[in-house]
């Protein structure tokens, strides 16, 4: 039945879409019944800090640095007002500034390694890692706003300095596991994973801009701490690495197979079986959703998930109790029409209210 539901969503004509755009639609805002006993994690008063990480630096194509302004402008803060959070906006990363004054300073350590932009993407990783490792020990919840998936770099490394013992659910399209000497296009926002996993690279200092990721804690993530959920575009390499590592895994076959709840209700086993009490990151990925429904993304690929099983992943992590810091990477308005364009960001901004408490009653 979800197999066949997928398709016929697929291939929708554009034509016969009429009444569906968001603008048609009312959603309330409403916190979950269960608030009070969801986000044990986090310190009272209950606090989100939202950092904007506009990075592009990652990929190739200009216009990633827009997500964070672009969920801002949908009304997110007063959602998250209603949905009971204390909300702390801090400004966005200066990333302009930050990764442009890396490549100037720096100019003889430009790399032949296959990791593009690294100093700039170095730079500003270094800078969100610090900033999302203080917000934790702090008590709060980050909330990380992209720009392209790279930040996941910063981000894993502040939350592993912080939380070593955090598991991570990672939706999305790719693996995002490539190492620069395996990687096909060079381009790092396919490569968090890949550097930050244990195992996979025994020195990330001769990589230049990521020296940092060396110094003190050097932090790694195991790989059974990491889930998978929604693959289904995936490098050689990649695939070697994840049978290899015993990374557990669903993609979108799986999905079809055994449907999102089961996947879902496999994922947080996976992960709390042995440490019920651990804390959750969620990395999401807007491409994990089929480009029907979010057409405004840089490696859009068919076949992804439908809007009630985007949400019902949120919606299902956040139910166990157990997340502790969020991200959502890679809108970018540049890549569709208008419309496309507008249901992208207002897809991606439900998204973000169903990481953060909201529910249906």
């Amino acid at each position: 039945m979800a197999l066949s539901s997928r398709r016929a969503s697929s291939s929708t004509p554009e034509s016969n879409r009429g009444g569906m755009g968001l603008a048609n639609v009312h959603q309330q805002r409403l916190p979950s019944e269960e608030s009070d006993s969801l986000f044990r994690h986090v310190a009272s008063p209950r606090t989100v800090s939202i950092i904007g990480a506009p990075m592009t630096h990652g990929q190739p194509f200009v216009g990633t640095d827009s997500g964070p302004s672009l969920l801002r402008e949908q009304g997110l803060l007063q959602d998250l007002s209603t949905l009971g959070w204390r909300v702390e906006d801090l400004p966005d990363l200066d990333f302009s500034n930050i990764c442009a004054q890396a490549g100037k300073a720096n100019p003889s350590k430009h790399n032949n390694l296959n990791a593009k932009h690294s100093l700039e993407v170095g730079a500003g990783t270094k800078v969100l890692a610090d900033l999302v490792e203080s917000k934790l020990k702090l008590g709060r919840f980050p909330l990380i706003l992209g720009g392209d998936h790279s930040i996941g770099i910063g981000s894993l490394a502040g939350i592993l300095r912080a939380r070593p013992e955090t598991g991570v659910i990672w939706v999305d399209a790719h693996a995002d596991l490539n190492i620069p000497l395996a990687s096909e296009s060079g381009n790092m926002h396919g490569m968090p994973l890949g550097l930050m996993m244990k195992g996979l690279i025994p020195d990330r200092s001769i990589i230049p801009g990521l020296e940092w990721l060396e110094k003190g804690s050097s932090p790694h993530l195991a790989p059974d701490s990491l889930v998978y959920v929604g693959l289904r575009d995936i490098d050689k390499a990649e695939r070697n690495f994840i049978r290899q590592l015993g990374i557990k895994t669903f993609t979108m076959y799986d999905i079809d197979h055994l449907g999102i709840g089961r996947v879902m209700d496999l994922a947080l086993e996976h992960l709390l079986k042995k440490n019920p009490d651990r804390p959750l990151h969620l990395s999401y990925d807007i491409d994990a959703v089929d480009p029907l429904h979010a057409p405004a993304t840089g490696t859009a690929v068919r076949g992804g998930l439908t809007w009630r099983e985007a949400h019902f992943v949120a919606e299902h992590v956040v139910k166990s109790g157990s997340l502790a810091s969020a991200e959502i990477v890679e809108v970018n308005t540049t890549l569709s029409d208008g419309q496309g364009a507008t249901e992208t960001v207002e897809l991606g901004h439900q998204l973000v209210n169903a990481m953060m408490g909201e529910a249906i009653l």
